[in-house]
């Protein structure tokens, strides 16, 4: 089993270094997303929508992570929006 898992990690780890920032985001995000919904709530619609939530956060970090020089913040409505970093 702890073989198994191993093997399952790093073909995980190896399909993600094609992946642009964006895309590796995503990913880590959902699969994150899905182990914390799935653990708080102990149902699989849970882990479906911590998924959802977690991947497209991971995607908006990953794509501010993918553009040097342009960081991530949210206005006084919460809302997010990127913008030039200050210097």
């Amino acid at each position: 089993m702890k073989r198994t898992s191993l093997l399952l990690l790093f073909l995980g780890m190896l399909a993600v270094t094609g992946c642009t920032s964006t895309e590796r985001g995503a990913g880590i995000g959902a699969a994150s997303g899905a182990v914390i919904g799935g653990a708080v709530t102990g149902n699989v619609r849970g882990a479906a929508v911590g998924a959802a939530v977690g991947g497209v956060t991971g995607a908006v970090i990953g794509n501010v992570a993918g553009q040097p020089g342009r960081c991530y913040y949210r206005d006084r409505h919460g809302r997010r929006y990127i913008d030039a970093c200050p210097r």
